[in-house]
């Protein structure tokens, strides 16, 4: 009957048709075009506006194309809601920055920006929801955001016309609120123009002007039909259409546009100034927009589109019902006498999405000067102040001042930008599950078995339990001899487009095991099992998919000397753990890497000019690794070349106690200490195989890693299998791994190492070379030596049996130092152990004292618990077991 009466509204008052109110004839541009500029901003929507203001705030001299109007495209016509609370630090700090933004702009333009602060409701209808609002509640606290947990009562005393009977509690936030587009928009353009920046409207970007280099192709100024304008750095701010702008220039994006759609309701008596709502499990949220709610969500069909028409300024499509009537029983439930009152107007128009709901961000990998600020997934009005600012900050010093791995272009490959099929199922999914809760060990089902390592086929049969990362599939851990396999099965798009869900998935099943946040994962004790296999026997891991480099060349060992902190300049036989760093000395890699002796040609012994290096990073950031990697020799001017050997090579590593008694007898060389010493490569063979063999180890034991040919790989494996068999060698996967590394105190990029951190709080000062040439951030680390820490990496290690899964709030003396970066179970320790960094609340110079003084507390879904603190993880703190000295380490436990 609702439904109906919406229907019958909307006809008559003619809101389905589609509008397109700008367009016609050629417009001149708004001002004229400058011969030259800094920087040059594609695109006047939310993105475009922020950016430029952050760049003119810092003195760039910077020109913004718009080739119809500002906020034209999607901007117009978003909801414009700001929500801080996320699972996610950085998107916190980004969203407070976006925030503080708006507060401080009607002063310095006298302009309002639209800003409403009406505070923000998360609905949960069911505890483990509540348990989510629970933990972005303590993150949220610790970071200074201030929220509330509420009973259903007490929501209702916020938003009187809510039915408290229809839900169990509710997260709020009063900070939230909500802005408007055009408003905001023209604010930016005031406060960007007045600071020397243009814009210049009814003026498009006909293509990019490029430069061919000794080192690769470099952005030199963008032509438009009013003539060129010269400029060294450009940003893709051009939102739908930032695919088009660069696919032939060879940067192909992974977004997708899609219809999204709000309605708004006709005036609601009691409606105006009451808080925005976000009802997750319904997959609906309400904006307050004076006496009226605008009501939309993400429904499980939305329509994906083909590329919209470039003239598509001010457009909207007809809503289609039957994709947005999924939202109406949800908003109906929650809030019933929104049912009595009709509809005055719908939206629906383009947005762009991408495979994991992030935006695109930072340089291009190919075009040397291009930045790209798009794909914001209905999101850039609350992201826009935040990520403006980054890119300005990227464009101007070559680096953002937050970690923005997860917003980076260069977090997704090449050829996942290329895969058009497995872009529409990945932006499908996540904009499916965009409202789902968000658990640490939860797995994707769309877009599957994109890139299979040379031992996918035998570790499915072995049990494993797949995982997927930078489109690689690799195993999570495996399911005891006799179980049902957990097969990733073809993407069903959760039944949506005429195709059937999945009734029987056993891997949807398994998967099931690990969405909890209150209890241990149903899988603990089988990955804990693994865990201990390696730490008392030995383990096999498959860690195919990391990232192997040849760096190799002329000038290869100054490009060594500049890239990496330690000393690289060492004996053929030598591995060496280090990071590379940025110009603020913050770690953008950590790697091993082993010089070369000029080899015979294959993959595993390449022949090389100069000096050769081989380099071992971790997979999930490995085209992240070899693009930064790559961009800073190339802006050198090194004659050195970095080849991605990735795919070619796979690597079987055996750890544990026994894995030397295992190993020995397959290979042709002594894997004695004085033939293989800790930390160091050598050419071996196993049987007629040829592979290069490292004694190094992400797990803190006795160890050995086979790089072998792809070819050969499942020979390999099962030769190995086939000879530990009797002394119970067993596959262990990526949980069991991480797990281990945390225990032994070992690092994982992009979580509690990332490029805001530098290798002296990270505890890894050893990395970085006192003498010798110059490396890339070194000025910062001498800095920083004189200077003193003000934040400090240290375990926690909790007294009571809880779990931990990061993002938790940590305390000292009662008062907020920091946040649970890391957070695993130690299986040998038996504790749950977190890794923070620590920081005073006054921001001075913390030492060893500081942090041993304090009693420590983690807030866990708003409940403190005691624990300890160690400067250094107290699993075998003097590193023995690493070295093959068990009993050595077995008398100092006594």
């Amino acid at each position: 009957m609702w439904r109906h009466r919406i229907l019958q509204q909307a006809s008559r008052r003619g809101i389905s048709k589609q509008v397109r109110e700008y367009g016609g004839a050629r417009r001149e541009p708004s001002g004229s075009l400058p011969g030259a500029a800094d920087v040059v901003v594609i695109g006047g929507g939310s993105a475009g506006c922020h950016t430029l203001y952050h760049l003119a705030r810092r003195g760039v001299k910077a020109v913004l194309l718009e080739r119809a109007q500002l906020t034209a495209g999607t901007t117009w016509h978003t909801a414009g809601l700001l929500w801080r609370l996320r699972p996610n630090d950085v998107d916190i700090q980004l969203l407070a920055n976006s925030r503080r933004m708006l507060q401080q702009l009607e002063e310095e333009t006298e302009l309002d920006p639209g800003w409403i602060q009406n505070g923000g409701i998360f609905i949960a209808h069911n505890e483990t929801r509540l348990d989510e609002y629970r933990r972005l509640a303590t993150v949220g606290s610790a970071l200074g955001i201030e929220n509330q947990v509420l009973s259903p009562e007490d929501t209702q005393k916020l938003f009187p016309l809510l039915d408290p009977s229809a839900f169990v509690g509710a997260l709020y936030s009063p900070g939230d609120g909500v802005m408007d587009p055009a408003m905001l928009c023209a604010a930016l353009k005031k406060a960007a123009t007045n600071l020397g920046a243009q814009v210049i409207e009814n003026c498009g970007v006909d293509d990019l002007l490029l430069e061919q280099t000794a080192r690769g192709k470099k952005v030199v100024g963008v032509s438009t039909p009013f003539g060129d304008i010269k400029a060294e750095k450009v940003v893709n701010a051009t939102g739908v259409w930032g695919r088009d702008l660069v696919a032939k220039h060879g940067t192909h994006l992974p977004l997708v546009p899609m219809k999204h759609a709000y309605i708004v309701s006709e005036s609601i008596p009691g409606v105006r100034g009451l808080p925005n709502i976000r009802d997750h499990d319904y997959s609906t949220y309400f904006r307050i927009q004076g006496d009226a709610i605008c009501m939309g969500g993400y429904e499980p069909n939305p329509i994906l589109l083909e590329p919209v028409p470039k003239d598509f300024h001010f457009g909207l499509y007809e809503l289609d019902w039957s994709v947005f009537e999924t939202h109406v029983e949800g908003a109906q439930k929650l809030c019933p006498s929104y049912a009595k009152y009709g509809v005055k107007s719908t939206v629906c128009g383009p947005e762009s999405f991408t495979p994991d709901h992030k935006p695109l961000m930072g340089p291009d990998p190919n075009l040397d000067g291009l930045y790209h600020n798009c794909g914001f997934n209905s999101a850039g009005m609350m992201f826009g102040g935040g990520c403006g600012e980054q890119t300005a900050l990227w464009v101007i010093q070559g680096q953002p001042e937050l970690p923005m791995f997860g917003f980076d272009l260069r977090r997704f490959t090449q050829e996942q930008g290329k895969a058009i099929q497995w872009i529409r199922e990945k932006s499908h999914e996540s904009y499916v599950k965009n409202y789902s809760m968000v658990f640490k060990y939860d797995q994707p089902l769309a877009g599957r078995d994109f890139q299979k390592d040379p031992l996918h086929d035998e570790m499915m049969k072995a049990g494993a339990v797949m995982e997927e990362k930078q489109g690689w599939e690799r195993p999570g851990f495996f399911l005891p001899t006799g179980s049902k396999k957990a097969v990733v099965q073809p993407y069903d798009w959760y039944g949506s487009y005429g195709h059937q869900r999945h009734k029987d998935s056993e891997y949807e099943r398994v998967l099931d095991g690990d969405l909890h946040y209150s209890r241990f994962s149903e899988h603990h004790d089988l990955i804990g099992s693994e865990a201990l296999a390696c730490r008392n026997n030995a383990v096999v891991f498959n860690m195919s998919y990391f990232a192997k480099l040849l760096l190799d060349g002329p000038q290869a060992q100054e490009a060594a000397d500049w890239l990496f902190s330690a000393n690289t300049n060492r004996d053929p036989s030598k591995t060496v753990y280090t990071c590379a760093l940025n110009d603020a000395g913050g770690v953008e890699a950590d790697v091993t890497i082993s010089r070369l002796a000029p080899g015979t040609g294959e993959v595993y012994n390449p022949k090389f000019n100069g000096q050769g290096f081989y380099i071992v990073a971790g997979g999930a950031s490995a085209f992240y690794t070899y693009s930064a990697l790559l961009a800073e020799i190339r802006r050198k001017g090194f004659n050195a070349s970095l080849k991605d050997l990735t795919a070619e090579l796979g690597v079987i590593s055996i750890q544990g106690p026994n894995s030397r008694k295992i190993l020995q007898p397959l290979i042709d060389c002594d894997l004695s200490d004085e033939h293989v010493a800790p930390n160091s490569t050598r050419l071996a063979k196993l049987g007629d195989v040829g592979l290069r063999l490292l004694r190094v180890s992400f797990v803190g034991e006795l160890g050995y890693e086979l790089h072998v040919p792809k070819k050969d790989c499942a020979a390999v494996y099962r030769s190995l299998m086939k000879a530990g068999a009797g002394q119970d060698l067993r596959n262990a996967g990526y949980r069991s791994l991480y797990s281990l590394s945390s225990e032994k105190g070992y690092h994982l990029w992009s979580f509690d190492l990332r490029p805001d951190d530098t290798p002296l709080e990270a505890g890894l000062g050893f990395t970085c070379r006192k003498t010798g040439a110059d490396y890339r951030g070194k000025a910062a680390i001498e800095k920083q030596r004189a200077e003193g820490l003000k934040k400090r990496l240290v375990y926690l290690t909790l007294r009571d049996q809880v779990p931990i899964w990061g993002l938790e709030g940590v305390y000292r003396n009662g008062e907020p130092v920091g946040i649970l970066r890391r957070a695993e179970y130690a299986y040998t320790l038996g504790k749950s152990l977190g890794q923070t960094y620590v920081s005073r609340p006054d921001g001075q110079i913390i030492d060893a004292d500081y942090i041993r003084n304090g009693e420590y507390e983690v807030d866990i879904l708003g409940k403190k618990y005691r624990a300890d603190c160690h400067l250094r993880s107290p699993f075998d703190p003097t590193g023995q077991r690493v070295l093959g000295n068990y009993a050595s380490e077995s008398k100092s436990n006594k």
